[in-house]
Protein backbone atom coordinates (compact mmCIF):
# COMPACT_ATOMS: atom_id res chain seq x y z
CA UNK A 1 0.00 0.00 0.00
CA UNK A 2 1.39 3.37 -0.95
CA UNK A 3 1.76 6.33 1.38
CA UNK A 4 -1.05 8.14 -0.43
CA UNK A 5 -3.47 5.19 0.03
CA UNK A 6 -2.68 4.87 3.74
CA UNK A 7 -3.14 8.62 4.18
CA UNK A 8 -6.51 8.45 2.43
CA UNK A 9 -7.70 5.52 4.59
CA UNK A 10 -6.72 7.43 7.75
CA UNK A 11 -9.00 10.35 6.85
CA UNK A 12 -12.38 10.45 8.49
CA UNK A 13 -15.24 11.31 6.16
CA UNK A 14 -17.36 14.39 6.64
CA UNK A 15 -20.38 12.18 7.23
CA UNK A 16 -18.60 10.36 10.04
CA UNK A 17 -17.50 13.64 11.63
CA UNK A 18 -21.06 14.91 11.37
CA UNK A 19 -22.36 11.74 13.01
CA UNK A 20 -19.88 12.13 15.86
CA UNK A 21 -20.84 15.79 16.37
CA UNK A 22 -24.51 14.87 16.29
CA UNK A 23 -24.03 12.01 18.75
CA UNK A 24 -22.00 14.20 21.11
CA UNK A 25 -24.65 16.93 21.01
CA UNK A 26 -27.51 14.50 21.63
CA UNK A 27 -25.61 12.76 24.43
CA UNK A 28 -24.93 16.01 26.27
CA UNK A 29 -28.55 17.11 25.90
CA UNK A 30 -29.93 13.71 26.83
CA UNK A 31 -27.60 13.53 29.83
CA UNK A 32 -28.83 16.89 31.08
CA UNK A 33 -32.47 15.87 30.53
CA UNK A 34 -31.98 12.59 32.34
CA UNK A 35 -30.12 14.15 35.26
CA UNK A 36 -32.90 16.74 35.63
CA UNK A 37 -35.54 14.00 35.61
CA UNK A 38 -33.55 12.22 38.30
CA UNK A 39 -33.24 15.39 40.34
CA UNK A 40 -37.01 15.88 40.22
CA UNK A 41 -37.55 12.34 41.52
CA UNK A 42 -35.04 12.87 44.33
CA UNK A 43 -36.42 16.24 45.42
CA UNK A 44 -40.15 15.46 45.09
CA UNK A 45 -41.12 11.80 45.61
CA UNK A 46 -44.72 12.48 44.65
CA UNK A 47 -44.08 14.04 41.22
CA UNK A 48 -43.99 10.72 39.38
CA UNK A 49 -46.99 8.43 39.77
CA UNK A 50 -46.89 4.84 38.55
CA UNK A 51 -49.76 2.72 37.32
CA UNK A 52 -50.94 -0.05 39.62
CA UNK A 53 -49.48 -3.54 39.41
CA UNK A 54 -46.33 -2.43 37.63
CA UNK A 55 -43.80 -5.27 37.71
CA UNK A 56 -40.71 -3.12 38.26
CA UNK A 57 -42.04 -0.99 41.09
CA UNK A 58 -39.00 0.66 42.66
CA UNK A 59 -39.01 3.54 45.06
CA UNK A 60 -39.14 6.85 43.17
CA UNK A 61 -36.00 8.07 44.94
CA UNK A 62 -34.13 4.99 43.68
CA UNK A 63 -35.24 5.77 40.13
CA UNK A 64 -34.14 9.35 40.70
CA UNK A 65 -30.64 8.37 41.78
CA UNK A 66 -30.34 5.89 38.90
CA UNK A 67 -31.35 8.53 36.38
CA UNK A 68 -29.07 11.10 37.98
CA UNK A 69 -26.02 8.81 37.79
CA UNK A 70 -26.80 7.59 34.27
CA UNK A 71 -27.52 11.15 33.13
CA UNK A 72 -24.19 12.42 34.44
CA UNK A 73 -22.44 9.49 32.72
CA UNK A 74 -24.22 10.24 29.45
CA UNK A 75 -23.30 13.92 29.75
CA UNK A 76 -19.62 13.16 30.49
CA UNK A 77 -19.44 10.73 27.58
CA UNK A 78 -20.92 13.36 25.27
CA UNK A 79 -18.26 15.84 26.33
CA UNK A 80 -15.58 13.19 25.76
CA UNK A 81 -16.94 12.64 22.25
CA UNK A 82 -16.60 16.35 21.58
CA UNK A 83 -12.96 16.08 22.72
CA UNK A 84 -12.47 13.06 20.37
CA UNK A 85 -11.24 10.78 23.14
CA UNK A 86 -10.52 7.31 21.76
CA UNK A 87 -12.57 5.50 24.39
CA UNK A 88 -15.60 7.76 24.02
CA UNK A 89 -17.10 6.14 20.92
CA UNK A 90 -17.53 2.70 22.40
CA UNK A 91 -18.40 4.11 25.82
CA UNK A 92 -21.09 6.28 24.20
CA UNK A 93 -22.72 3.26 22.59
CA UNK A 94 -22.65 1.32 25.88
CA UNK A 95 -23.97 4.22 27.99
CA UNK A 96 -26.70 4.96 25.41
CA UNK A 97 -27.81 1.32 25.66
CA UNK A 98 -27.88 1.54 29.47
CA UNK A 99 -29.81 4.80 29.28
CA UNK A 100 -32.36 3.35 26.85
CA UNK A 101 -32.83 0.31 29.09
CA UNK A 102 -33.28 2.43 32.22
CA UNK A 103 -35.82 4.62 30.43
CA UNK A 104 -37.69 1.56 29.17
CA UNK A 105 -38.35 0.64 32.79
CA UNK A 106 -39.27 4.29 33.50
CA UNK A 107 -42.06 4.37 30.87
CA UNK A 108 -44.94 3.85 33.36
CA UNK A 109 -43.69 6.77 35.47
CA UNK A 110 -43.31 9.37 32.73
CA UNK A 111 -44.09 7.80 29.32
CA UNK A 112 -43.51 10.59 26.80
CA UNK A 113 -40.28 11.71 28.44
CA UNK A 114 -38.94 8.15 28.65
CA UNK A 115 -39.81 7.42 25.02
CA UNK A 116 -38.15 10.64 23.91
CA UNK A 117 -34.92 9.75 25.72
CA UNK A 118 -35.03 6.20 24.29
CA UNK A 119 -35.42 7.66 20.79
CA UNK A 120 -32.45 9.99 21.35
CA UNK A 121 -30.36 7.07 22.63
CA UNK A 122 -31.21 4.92 19.61
CA UNK A 123 -30.38 7.83 17.32
CA UNK A 124 -27.00 8.25 19.01
CA UNK A 125 -26.26 4.54 18.65
CA UNK A 126 -27.20 4.72 14.97
CA UNK A 127 -24.99 7.76 14.40
CA UNK A 128 -21.98 6.18 16.09
CA UNK A 129 -22.28 2.90 14.23
CA UNK A 130 -21.95 4.54 10.82
CA UNK A 131 -18.80 3.46 8.94
CA UNK A 132 -15.81 5.52 10.00
CA UNK A 133 -17.52 7.19 12.96
CA UNK A 134 -15.45 5.34 15.57
CA UNK A 135 -11.77 4.82 14.99
CA UNK A 136 -9.40 3.32 17.48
Amino acid sequence: MSAHESERSAEVSGWALGAIAFAATMLTLSGIFQALAGLVAIVNDEFYVVARNYTYDLDISVWGWLHMVIGLGVFATGLALFARKTWAGVAAIVIAMISALANFFFIPYYPIWALLVIALDVWVIWALTRPGAIRT
